[in-house]
């Protein structure tokens, strides 16, 4: 445990973002296996949005989600 004031001001900053990132994948994961599962115009869209809403908040890589949202848009066409 820190012993200096800052320190324990950043770890309980920390943690509170850290709650905050895995809801955000919880969620993530979530809609992009719904969308796995049921492939629609509206499950895909809503998934590439909230693929590039983890990029902007760099939960994951950008290619990561370029290629996710590649892989469920091959779906569609199916």
């Amino acid at each position: 445990m820190p012993i200096i004031k800052r320190a324990i001001k950043k770890l309980r900053h920390d943690r509170a973002r850290t709650l905050q990132n895995e809801k955000s994948r919880n969620t993530l994961k979530m809609v992009v296996k719904k969308a796995r599962k049921v492939p629609t115009i509206k499950s895909i869209s809503e998934a590439a949005s909230a693929l590039d809403k983890a990029v902007k908040k760099h939960l994951i890589h950008k290619n990561a989600a370029a290629r996710t949202k590649s892989r469920l848009s091959k779906l569609l066409k199916k």
